[in-house]
């Protein structure tokens, strides 16, 4: 049994009561304040128990999904791919089959990293987003249309994944989401909010036939919304599998709607869906502590960032400084945000599609080296940086520039595991709130194309996440395992959702179980902090006047925001003796966790 500050911290108490109630703006280069995703509330959540296996997402629906394929002797991976057709018809404005991923899998023995991130069409080139003028194009002019739109991705990640540690046939793991699009699923209140205070959903004929009334009305909370063209488009594919979507009619009318929209057309083709392939990555783990912490590899920065976080911060006295009733330290968040400039000046210089954009020789190595953290660490002072510089990790000299490409944070993050150990983390997105609110055959198209640097070059050189044929845009989903050091065994799985403010989310989720004992829930419930490399960003409502003033004592810019996370996460405890699962849910949003 695991022997650490993650178990200790748990009172009988509350382990009893749970027991009790268990059931199952503009594009730039330059830097700029990104807004969140929208709120639609707080509710405290106290976590869930299940003893062989547990499903943690966004909506109870989807849940449902993928726990009924674990009670029929589904793996992880089987479960993941029901809740995510659930999730992409319940939570459009999130994710779905128009969009991509990142999944880590754990089979009990090794841990594969899946990169289902779309890609930008054969015909897209460095001033994709540059008006005539050459400057740089408004945000949401760029995104609603055909413009934004990169082939998706998810459909063959989860294929290629599920040949090799699928259990259940591929079709059966689409009934719920076609039974759901079939015959209806009420409409519930957080996307009832974000569709009442969407503008650009309307500008799309089926799109605007979908979520509104024939007087431009949202669908309210609890209306009966069917969707027969998506539950077509889900039969096909759960019968013919992933090539119905990447080829035939549905990618013809893929490539239909993105080409021929009427003020904002894209250059995708048919040929590029029909090219599209998933990949196998190296995943990117570092020790913190007493534990293997492991992520998700480029074009993700989500990996490398975290590590570098804890990197950094394991040479700081964390475990003095935890929070007291919940509330924050402000010596804590100054040394949280002073790491997170410093791990963000990384991000922004080096990393990208790493098909395009390689590091140097060993260069995930270098960024991740523990004298070169150290060094990184030593930069953190009584007074904040403000804005900190990229370092030099690499034993040559990298001509980069810095990319601030502005990340939405219109994501998911399903946890699961099953009844044999297996486990995974994944984290799905179609980027901004309902993509580029292109609707065809029933689901959204992304408009991750606008994760790209709009610009190509600064005065330090290219900028590595530019725009390029068929390149990944650089992404912050950081789909998260968390091992114990010694025995290896599988402590938690991790993510949200939240655009490049990801990193943070998870990583005050780590350093709350990691370093100041908590649950995972109660991790998650922390009030949300960090920094981008810019302003120290506060979570509205939650932090005290206080800590600014304290904040703003040491020299911070300070921000107060909301911060939409959708944390999820599913850890390894003990109760009385008995190894058992403990879900998590983000109180921000409307998810469950559900086992058996």
């Amino acid at each position: 049994m695991i022997k650490s500050p993650l178990i200790a911290s748990l009172s009988a108490l509350l382990l009893t009561s749970l027991l009790a109630g268990c059931s199952s703006a503009p594009i730039s280069s330059k830097p700029v304040p990104i807004e969140p995703e929208g709120s639609s509330g707080y509710t405290e959540k106290s976590g869930w128990i299940a003893h062989r296996f547990m499903v943690a997402a966004a909506n109870p629906l989807a849940v449902d999904a993928g726990y009924q394929m674990l009670k029929a002797g589904g793996s992880a991976l089987d479960a993941a791919i029901a809740t995510q057709m659930v999730l992409g018809l319940v939570e459009p404005q999130s994710s779905g089959i128009g969009g991509g991923a990142f999944m880590l899998y754990f089979d009990g023995a090794k841990i594969d990293s899946f990169d289902g991130r779309e890609t930008a069409p054969a015909s897209a080139d460095e001033k994709l987003f540059l008006k005539p003028d050459g400057k740089v194009m408004p945000f949401h002019e760029a995104v609603v249309g055909g413009r934004s739109v990169g082939v998706p991705g998810v459909l063959r990640m989860l294929e290629l994944a599920h040949k090799q540690y699928g259990k259940l046939p591929w079709h059966v793991l689409f009934e719920p989401a076609i039974r759901l699009a079939r015959d209806g699923f009420s409409v519930s209140p957080r996307l009832a909010i974000l569709l009442e205070s969407e503008t650009y959903l309307k500008t799309d004929p089926a799109a605007a036939a979908y979520f509104y009334d024939a007087q431009g009305k949202s669908r309210p909370v609890g209306y009966l919304l069917k969707n027969p063209a998506l539950a077509a488009t889900l039969q096909k594919i759960a019968t013919e599998g992933a090539d119905a979507f990447y080829t035939g009619k549905i990618a013809q009318d893929i490539a239909r709607k993105v080409r021929q929209h009427p003020t904002n057309p894209g250059g995708l083709t048919v040929q590029d869906l029909a090219g599209y392939k998933a990949k196998t990555r190296t995943v990117v783990c570092s020790d913190y502590r007493a534990w293997t912490v492991c992520g998700m590899p480029p074009p993700s920065s989500g990996g490398i960032a975290i590590a570098q976080m804890l990197g950094m911060l394991e040479t700081k006295n964390m475990q003095a400084l935890a929070p007291v009733d919940g509330v924050l330290n402000a010596e804590a968040v100054h040394l949280f945000t002073e790491a997170g400039r410093l791990a963000y000046a990384d991000r922004n210089r080096y990393i990208a599609d790493p098909d395009f954009v390689p590091l140097p020789k060993d260069g995930v190595r270098a960024l991740l080296d523990k004298k070169y953290l150290t060094q990184r660490a030593a930069l953190i002072g009584e007074k904040s940086m403000g804005r900190a510089s990229a370092g030099m990790p690499f034993t040559q000299q990298l001509a980069w520039g810095t990319d601030a490409s502005p990340e939405l944070p219109s994501t998911s993050h399903i946890s699961i595991v099953d009844d044999k150990g297996n486990a995974l983390a994944m984290t799905t997105t179609i980027e901004n709130g309902f993509g580029s609110r292109q609707m065809v055959d029933g689901f959204l198209l992304n408009n991750e194309l606008t994760d790209f640097s709009a610009e190509a070059v600064d005065a330090d050189g290219p900028i590595a996440n530019r725009v390029q044929p068929g390149k990944r845009p650089r992404s912050s989903m950081s789909p998260t395992l968390v091992f114990e050091k010694g025995t290896k065994k599988l402590v938690l799985s991790l993510g949200s959702p939240g655009g490049s403010a990801i990193i943070n989310y998870a990583s005050k989720t780590l350093v709350g179980m990691m370093d100041w004992g908590l649950n995972v829930q109660q991790a998650i419930n922390l009030p949300n902090i960090g920094s981008r490399n810019g302003p120290t960003e506060l979570e509205q409502g939650r932090v005290s006047d206080t800590l600014i003033t304290q904040l703003k004592a040491k020299g911070h810019e300070v921000q107060v925001m909301e911060q939409t996370s959708g944390l999820h996460g599913i850890m390894r405890l003990s109760v009385h003796g008995e190894e058992v699962w403990f879900g998590a849910a983000d109180p921000r949003r409307e998810g469950i966790a559900k086992g058996d």
